[in-house]
């Protein structure tokens, strides 16, 4: 509705994982090569938290688009809480071997989806393809058995290799979790940790979006987002992405209504008292 006003091809600041809209800040690129590293090498495991809205699924996706789907088979699974542990076992089996559903009940049964599990790795990594399973979500698993069934996938190895690398991504309270599960614990290697943006690390973040979804001859972002607005929106999201970019959908939204030039703080502060964001 607003881009062409604000000379954009398409709305910047969407709530949904594009990996061309990550911004790397420093400590966003410190976790994307750590766990591009552990799936890279074959590490088995590897474990990232962060608060809501800080970016992890957006990490997921971009790992995903940089090895690419021609050197990996993968399986992403964001709603791990599917009741049994079975389910979850399923998921993964269908994502990295699309096919119907099981109905005999003998296969909808642990052992079998394990032993159908460890042939389509096999499979995979004998015609020269990588394994990835990404459990998104993971600090909603409240069964430990749905632990315990991943940590026998990560007993899938050859003598020299694991035939695939787990990645679980959630909240920080995942790390509690994960710690008091010393057989699971001690099989994650690799342990990352997002926190939030930084006052200049939000500025650069909104430049980063803004061009991304730019045509050319866009202005500066400065010249739309001032320093001192940016600031407002710092104090007010605490610099969580998924905050920053609510806030500033409705902010250009609300100036394309008003027909501004620049989002100024006062703009900004009316925004989030007018759509109770505080």
């Amino acid at each position: 509705m607003y881009e062409k006003y604000w000379n954009l091809k398409e709305r910047p600041f969407q709530n949904t994982p594009d990996p061309r809209y990550l911004y790397l800040s420093p400590q966003h690129e410190d976790v994307l090569m750590k766990l591009t590293y552990a799936v890279a090498q074959g590490l088995g495991g590897g474990m990232l938290t962060g608060v809501f809205g800080c970016g992890k699924t957006l990490i997921g996706r971009v790992i995903l688009r940089d090895l690419g789907e021609q050197k990996f088979s993968w399986a992403y699974v964001n709603n791990p809480s599917l009741g049994e542990p079975a389910e979850l076992l399923r998921a993964i089996v269908r994502s990295l071997s699309p096919q119907d559903l099981p109905e005999k009940k003998t296969e909808i049964l642990i052992d079998p989806l394990l032993e159908k599990l460890h042939t389509i790795l096999l499979n995979n990594v004998q015609e020269g393809k990588g394994n990835v399973v990404i459990i998104d979500e993971a600090h909603t698993i409240n069964d430990p058995r749905v632990f315990e069934q991943l940590r026998l996938i990560l007993n899938f190895q050859t003598e020299d290799r694991f035939l695939l690398t787990l990645l679980i991504l959630g909240q920080p309270e995942l790390k509690a979790k994960i710690d008091a599960l010393k057989p699971f614990s001690q099989r994650i290697p690799i342990r990352c940790h997002l926190g939030t943006l930084s006052e200049e690390e939000v500025g650069k973040y909104i430049a980063h979006r803004m061009s991304v979804a730019s045509v050319e001859g866009l202005k500066g972002v400065n010249q739309v987002f001032d320093k001192e607005g940016i600031k407002v929106i710092f104090e007010h999201t605490g610099g969580i992405p998924r905050k920053i970019n609510t806030v500033c959908d409705l902010v250009l939204l609300s100036g394309f209504a008003k027909k501004v030039n620049q989002i100024t703080p006062d703009l900004i502060k009316s925004v989030i008292k007018e759509f109770s964001l505080s």
